[in-house]
């Protein structure tokens, strides 16, 4: 498909007449200055300016140049800061287009573009924003295309989560995944309420079927059968009340973004379209919402999975453990060379790891390898943690194979881990990333609501393995 230039990015034809831009680290701050006209040095000395991490300046110039905008160089901050500090030049700049003042690597080029372009994001279904963003002229050296493809990816991602569940239901979040099918060719084919029953995904159909917009499976498939066959699952629940054990209404209020795991294997799906990567792509996402109705699951309902484990339902809000099981099991059943599900699975990682750090759980070691080494070189963070088998135990239950939660306080990202561990097979190298996908605050790069967060470490590692065709 054809790309457009990302929001916040600019071709350069009046490249001449943009403000020039600095990156400058602290270290060099003040040899760069010596460099200046004297109103710089004396500009940024009043304001106290230090070149911090993506720190931001304006300083007028007496000569004939105008104004010099300064942004401190992120390069040497840890986690997503060497990225994300970029973000907040849309933003915190003056109006206006800047170019580059001085070449940098590509790497720091491409870092720079699309840390612009994630900063410069707005939602704006339901109101404007409330100022443009500046420009960047697109810096020489950057990938452009990857770049692009990275910002529409994260832009896609957003937009689906930030979209209230009266107008992001399972039927809306089949058609984005329809119109994404459409755009790269890729075969889709969709399961929808009692059929889930006939085709045998009774856990999807158990959690789904108390909402009016019903339950559904939609599975993608794209890339040439001869090779690799890569399987991203994504939980899809649109809209979680909790069921019968419901939430306090404070707990509803992000419920929105509890699709974060497919709106994210979506966005991941269109990189991997993008970059043609030498993969047989599928993409599984069940779709439901989580509602109150007489017909609701029911806490300690027993439920018989696709793979054949009975479920004993120990709380109805563990809900998304509960359609990714059949979802997983699905995926498993032409074993796939590679198998991640990405989800907002669990307020326990959360507490373990925070807002941004996306928790990781994998059955294979050089698969995890690689996908922190991806996390890494992109600046996608994820944290590894572990499928400590010990806790198996405390997801026993008497009349059932298993329980979809313990019955404690403790360890509760690790058993639902280990839960959907129950679901793959062994021999399937799998990776199982419990995610927040949202900001709960502006940040640089980092506009509070929905969020991008591990599928370009997936990418990354995609790319190392596999190739391109």
């Amino acid at each position: 498909m054809t790309e457009t230039v990302p929001v916040g990015l600019a071709e350069g034809a009046d490249s001449d007449a943009a403000t020039p831009l600095h990156v400058v680290g602290a270290d060099g701050l003040d040899a760069w200055a010596a460099g200046q006209p004297p109103s710089v040095g004396r500009w940024l000395r009043r304001i106290g300016y230090k070149a911090g991490p993506g720190e931001l300046a304006v300083a007028p110039s007496d000569d004939a140049g105008g104004a010099v905008a300064v942004i401190g160089d992120p390069a040497k901050a840890d986690g997503d800061r060497p990225l994300r500090a970029f973000g907040a030049a849309p933003g915190g700049l003056p109006l206006g287009s800047y170019r580059l003042a001085h070449p940098l690597d590509p790497v720091a080029a491409s870092r720079l573009a699309l840390g612009w372009a994630l900063g410069a994001y707005a939602f704006e279904r339901y109101t404007p924003r409330k100022r443009a963003p500046a420009l960047l002229i697109w810096p020489d050296g950057a990938d452009r295309a990857g770049v692009a493809s990275m910002a529409h990816a994260t832009q896609l991602a957003r937009d689906l989560i930030n979209t209230p569940a009266e107008d992001m239901g399972p039927s809306e979040l089949t058609a984005a995944a329809e119109t994404l099918a459409d755009d790269y060719d890729a075969a889709i084919r969709v399961i929808v309420g009692d059929d889930l029953l006939k085709e045998n995904f009774p856990t999807i159909h158990a959690v789904g079927r108390a909402s009016d917009d019903p339950p559904r499976l939609i599975d993608i498939r794209w890339g040439e059968e001869a090779h690799p066959k890569v399987t991203l699952v994504g939980k899809g629940v649109c809209f979680d009340s909790g069921g019968l054990d419901l939430k306090p209404a404070s707990g509803m209020l992000t419920m929105k973004k509890d699709m974060g795991g497919g709106a994210n294997v979506l966005a991941l799906a269109r990189m991997v379209m993008d970059d043609k990567l030498k993969v047989r792509l599928r993409v599984l996402i069940p779709a439901v919402e989580n509602s109150v109705s007489g017909n609701a699951f029911r806490p300690l309902d027993i439920i018989r999975s696709r793979g054949g484990i009975t479920v004993e339902v120990g709380n109805t809000d563990a809900e998304g453990r509960l359609i990714l099981c059949d979802a997983l099991a699905f995926a498993c059943e032409e074993q796939p060379a590679l198998l991640v599900d990405m989800a907002t699975l669990t307020g326990a990682a959360r507490v373990a790891l925070g807002t941004e750090l996306p928790a990781l759980f994998c059955n294979d070691e050089p698969l995890a390898a690689a996908l922190l080494a991806g996390a890494a070189e992109v600046c996608d963070p994820l944290w590894r943690m572990p499928l400590y088998a010990p806790y198996r135990k405390l997801l026993e239950t008497k009349i059932a194979d298993t329980s979809n939660v313990s019955d404690g306080p403790y360890a509760g990202a690790i058993t639902a881990a280990l839960f959907l561990e129950k679901f793959v097979k062994p021999v399937v190298p799998w990776a199982h990333i419990d995610l927040m996908a949202w900001n709960p605050s502006d940040q640089p790069g980092r506009p509070k609501g929905g969020e991008l967060q591990g599928p370009r470490a997936i990418l990354a590692a995609l790319r190392a393995r596999y190739g391109r065709v």
